[in-house]
């Protein structure tokens, strides 16, 4: 159940949006092994003085945040980060413009069901 936000701070078409969106997905589903009806992933698109970015990055910089849930490995972290940067760079963003960030709140801080999710069958495993 990772939500995701994607940010970047230069106006993308609708096609570009559903691309990046898209993505992720892929990249969760593949490295995360979500369920695949699990697609929770906002685009919020900044103006450009509203977004500065680090001297060393361009126009193309794009942040992606995700909240999972606590349990992956490194190992499936890694591939995360891989198979984002692989997939943005096909849509002409340069690894050297993404940054990933994964926030990791413990089961009890998750709301599913009126319930912490520490109480809840979720469905699907979290140690991969």
């Amino acid at each position: 159940m990772p939500i995701a936000k994607i940010e970047v701070c230069r106006p993308r078409s609708s096609t570009e949006v559903a691309a990046l969106i898209d993505a992720v997905y892929q990249a969760q589903l593949l490295a995360l092994k979500v369920p695949e009806d699990d697609k929770q992933i906002r685009f919020v698109e900044h103006k450009p003085e509203h977004f500065p970015v680090p001297p060393s990055k361009t126009e193309n910089y794009t942040l992606v945040e995700i909240q999972i849930f606590p349990g992956r490995s490194l190992d499936a972290k890694r591939k995360l980060y891989a198979e984002i940067a692989r997939r943005f760079d096909e849509l002409g963003i340069a690894s050297s413009d993404i940054t990933v960030i994964l926030h990791e709140p413990s089961l009890d801080n998750w709301g599913v069901g009126g319930k912490p999710a520490s109480e809840v069958d979720l469905g699907f495993r979290l140690d991969v």
